[in-house]
């Protein structure tokens, strides 16, 4: 059990989630405007992460080689990312996309809750889940066909953020 991705990615679920929940029922107690940029923007977190991890499977190798040869910055970052693959893949599509999922649906609660509290309609929860189910599928297709046609340019960007964080 020396690197068991399976267990940490268990466990990283699961203090991701109660800190994203934490903080839904904190932005709860704000108004609505407030909590439909928050969901808008988590969408587009677990969206963004799921172009990454798809572009990451689908990426070529060899470009990102013949950028490492150029010494361009963050090819050697990006090669990383494809090498393990599988567990970036893993941990933007399934921990990042997941968990923002479940946060996103949690916010669109707490927003009917605010806006229908006084007719306890479920009418607009079923309308508000519909339309963020359908915002987060819709977004991931379009998105998943983004990644793969742009996949080895998004892998080097992405190798490029990483390296202005590393020395």
């Amino acid at each position: 059990m020396k690197n068991n991705w399976t267990l940490k990615v268990f466990f990283l679920t699961f203090f991701l989630a109660i800190i994203f929940s934490l903080i839904a029922n904190y932005l709860g107690k704000f108004n609505n405007i407030i909590l439909v940029i928050c969901i808008i923007s988590i969408l587009a977190i677990g969206i963004i992460f799921d172009i990454i991890g798809v572009a990451v499977l689908s990426c070529d190798e060899k470009v990102l080689h013949s950028k490492a040869s150029q010494k361009l910055k963050g090819a050697k970052k990006a090669i990383k990312l494809i090498k393990n693959a599988s567990t970036v893949s893993s941990f933007c599509n399934d921990v990042v996309g997941d968990v923002c999922g479940i946060v996103s649906g949690s916010l669109i609660t707490v927003l009917v809750m605010n806006l229908f509290v006084s007719n306890q309609l479920s009418v607009g929860n079923v309308l508000f889940s519909s339309v963020l189910s359908s915002l987060t599928v819709g977004g991931k297709a379009i998105g998943k066909k983004i990644a793969i046609k742009k996949a080895n340019e998004i892998t080097y960007l992405v190798g490029k953020t990483l390296s202005l964080f590393s020395k």
